[in-house]
């Protein structure tokens, strides 16, 4: 056991034995842990292609621990099409991308 194993577990109040299983990719963290973990590590994980768009709302998503529905009715549009638009799937039709460009235009948050 790594010591920074400890001081995660430690810090998101999990046992260590959760941390090791993440690592093993036995279990994935949950949604509420990933800010402090990416804290943690000092960096953000790549959640899908960062370079495509679906990889950067993925991780923008993640990284800030929201659920598809949360941010979906953060942009105002369908969860379902939201997951769509994480794997990069489907056409869309004007008034998404239009609900889309002004989220990210307006949104206080940073998507790096």
């Amino acid at each position: 056991m790594g010591l920074y194993q400890k001081d995660l577990a430690q810090m998101l109040e999990v046992v260590v034995s959760t941390v090791t299983n993440w690592e093993r990719n036995r279990t994935t963290p949950m949604l509420w842990a990933l800010p402090k973990i990416i804290e943690f590590l000092g960096y953000d994980p790549s959640f899908g292609d960062p370079n495509a768009l679906g990889g950067k709302l993925l991780g923008f998503r993640k990284s800030r621990g929201v659920t598809q529905k949360e941010l979906a009715r953060l942009i105002g549009i369908d969860p379902t099409t939201l997951g769509r638009l994480e794997r990069n799937r489907g056409r869309y039709l004007r008034p998404v991308i239009e609900k889309l460009y002004v989220f990210l235009r307006d949104s206080t948050l940073t998507m790096s």
